[in-house]
């Protein structure tokens, strides 16, 4: 069964890094789907398209960043791949290159589910600055209340099985890129999809690696959790975040849906 990338991606100097684990990302993923601003930074889309000849890089500029998320996952409906794995590629390079073998097992996991939720452990979760631990832990503990069980909803990864997928598509519209950590968890269960959950290391903060050669080291990552903790602005920013996330999850569990199909073995029929 293989699997295509379907990411989004606000470049912040992290192209060398890519075309180094380009090829290692290539035997993980059957294709790659990236998602972009409508502005980049100069050079990096032109070299993308130079990188994406073979046709198993697609490279998808989008006219509203908003509306990057779900460009990433219906770009990804157009491969033949069993599964799709959405993800924030500042955070996949991260986990590629400090955690490639866990990333490897997360994908066979990944090949099992409907929708795998991939979690940060303690660990992971810990790397983060203060501003993005605490207000996200408000916004799990509600979207965790309405999948059932405790969830890390927003590491910035998911995989979802092709009719999962493509449910989404259809049955969500773009605009709201942090609400999707609520939306699109909270529709599939209530659609009848089975909504798994699997927390990793290598999801820990990546925030500290950009403009960087490689991925920082914890010390690294300790040094500008600080840093970002002392802007008050940051932390507003974050509270923003939250609420939408927390909006969605209401609005997505009482919203009205078509009727449910037959459902055999957690998969649409």
């Amino acid at each position: 069964m293989t699997v295509t990338l379907a990411a989004t991606w606000r470049p912040r100097g992290e192209l060398p890094r890519l075309k180094r684990l380009l090829p290692w990302l290539r035997q993980v993923y059957e294709n790659i789907v990236l998602t972009l601003p409508p502005i980049s930074p100069p050079g990096v889309v032109e070299t993308l398209r130079e990188l994406a000849q073979d046709q198993r890089l697609r490279v998808v500029e989008t006219e509203q960043w908003s509306h990057g998320r779900y460009r990433a996952l219906a770009g990804g409906l157009d491969f033949p791949a069993a599964n799709i794995q959405y993800a924030d590629l500042d955070r996949l390079l991260r986990w590629a290159e400090t955690q490639p073998q866990e990333l490897r097992q997360a994908m066979s996991a990944a090949r099992q589910s409907d929708c795998l939720i991939f979690g940060r452990t303690p660990a992971a979760y810990g790397s983060h600055p203060q501003a993005l631990y605490q207000t996200e832990r408000l916004s799990n503990r509600v979207v965790s209340q309405f999948l059932g069980q405790p969830m890390d909803v927003s590491a910035g990864a998911k995989a979802f099985s092709y009719e999962a997928a493509e449910f989404l598509v259809t049955h969500t519209i773009p605009g709201h890129p942090f609400g999707v950590d609520a939306e699109w968890p909270i529709l599939l269960q209530r659609a009848g999809f089975q909504v798994d959950y699997l927390e990793v290391d290598g999801l820990d903060w990546e925030s500290a690696d950009r403009y960087q050669e490689r991925a920082a080291s914890s010390d690294g990552q300790a040094q500008a959790a600080r840093e970002y903790d002392r802007n008050p602005e940051h932390w507003q920013a974050r509270l923003v975040v939250a609420q939408e996330i927390v909006e969605w999850a209401l609005a997505s569990a009482s919203r009205s849906l078509p009727p449910r199909r037959e459902i055999s073995g957690g998969r649409q029929t």
